[in-house]
């Protein structure tokens, strides 16, 4: 059959499917803007992202984490002096984020929807509950999924679970995605497919090299080359 014996794709959703990174970046911007009077920019930039990787394991993936992350950096860049109307802002800013309408990036979705009824098709994103369940309601394309997956991180653990659960198995699923870290490195490990969408912005702590020698990895420019390549699939 087309795809190799494929049955199930999956999805993730953040800057493959609609845009986010630019919205951090953004924010990251006026952060750095709030603090011009006690650190300069490269140094406001290099401690929110000492405080980004810091909190991870305690406040997971995404807006709220962030948000917090940009708290303690302001705290901390000051010596404990920020008036508290740019905290203010700081958490406006977060809220803003939270409430920004989805921009759904090119091709997504006449590619889910040339897939749909052939495979199934399963969102597999990583970050906040309530904000991913805001995101893809917002989008639009929640109905063009045979399932749901959003969890905490990315491992191929992880992949092995959601097509086990979704599919028959890692072997016979593939993943799309523009991180190689959390998309495309362990649902190959896994023993699936990797097809990478690289995106213009990618989060820093999101960067590893391809898996170049992997039989099961592909990269394309954009998501409508992607049924076309799993016709190629052997």
């Amino acid at each position: 059959m087309p795809g190799g014996g494929l049955t199930t794709i999956g999805f993730d959703a953040d800057d493959t499917l609609w845009q986010n990174e630019q919205f951090f970046r953004a924010t990251e911007r006026r952060l750095v803007e709030l603090l011009a009077g006690h650190a300069g920019d490269a140094d406001v930039t290099a401690r929110l992202l000492e405080a980004e990787r810091r909190n991870l394991a305690v406040y997971g993936f995404g807006i709220k984490g962030f948000t917090l992350s940009m708290v303690e950096t302001a705290i901390e860049v000051s010596g404990g002096t920020v008036p508290a109307a740019v905290i203010a802002e700081i958490v406006a800013a977060g809220r803003e984020m939270l409430a920004h309408p989805i921009e759904i990036l090119p091709h997504a979705r006449e590619t889910l929807e040339r897939l749909a009824g052939s495979y199934r098709l399963v969102l597999v994103t990583k970050g906040d509950l309530f904000d991913q369940e805001r995101k893809l309601a917002g989008s639009g394309l929640a109905d063009l999924f045979d399932a749901v997956e959003i969890v905490s991180d990315k491992s191929a653990t992880t992949y092995e679970r959601v097509f086990s659960r979704h599919g028959d198995g890692p072997g016979r699923a593939m993943m799309v995605g523009n991180s190689l870290k959390s998309d495309i490195v362990p649902a190959i490990e896994a023993g699936g497919w990797g097809i990478h969408v690289p995106h213009d912005l990618t989060w820093v702590l999101e960067h590893v090299e391809p898996p170049l020698g992997s039989p099961r990895f592909r990269q394309i420019v954009h998501l409508g080359e992607l049924p076309a390549l799993i016709e190629t699939l052997e």
